[in-house]
């Protein structure tokens, strides 16, 4: 893997642009506008998502208007994004943490990675620290 070398302005917008992406896609629910954020040759990696910008879309079309996504810690270093969020409120008895990684060229988002994991409860966590925020969650029925 080649790094461009840039300085930290770019790598600040590249953060603000996914955070935006992100917002606009998965808690807006605004295709249209989130269009302009993901390339039409949008490259997915992702194991449980269709192909292409129409995969991830589509993924989103089918899941409960509550789907909420939550970002917490970001990182960039050139032209790649990492974001560990939470997304929930999607149709699953559990939230998920997830790490996602994209790539960005020329102001979009080209290439997408993830780790995904369900969302520990108090009661599941060896470490005694919740893995997102400053809470655990609390599930209606038990994991």
């Amino acid at each position: 893997m080649v790094m461009k070398v840039v300085n930290g302005k770019t790598e600040s917008k590249n953060k603000e642009l996914v955070l935006e992406a992100f917002d606009t896609l998965f808690n807006k629910r605004d295709y249209a506008a989130a269009e302009k954020f993901w390339s039409p040759q949008y490259i997915q990696h992702s194991a449980h998502i269709a192909p292409g910008r129409e995969g991830l879309f589509n993924l989103i079309r089918s899941l409960p208007p509550t789907l909420k996504y939550e970002p917490g810690t970001i990182v960039a270093e050139g032209d790649f994004v990492i974001v560990h969020g939470r997304f929930s409120d999607f149709g699953l008895p559990v939230n998920w943490i997830a790490a996602d990684i994209v790539r960005i060229k020329d102001g979009v988002l080209v290439e997408h990675w993830d780790v995904i994991q369900d969302e520990a409860t108090r009661e599941h966590s060896k470490s005694g620290h919740p893995m997102f925020g400053g809470t655990f969650p609390t599930y209606a029925r038990a994991r």
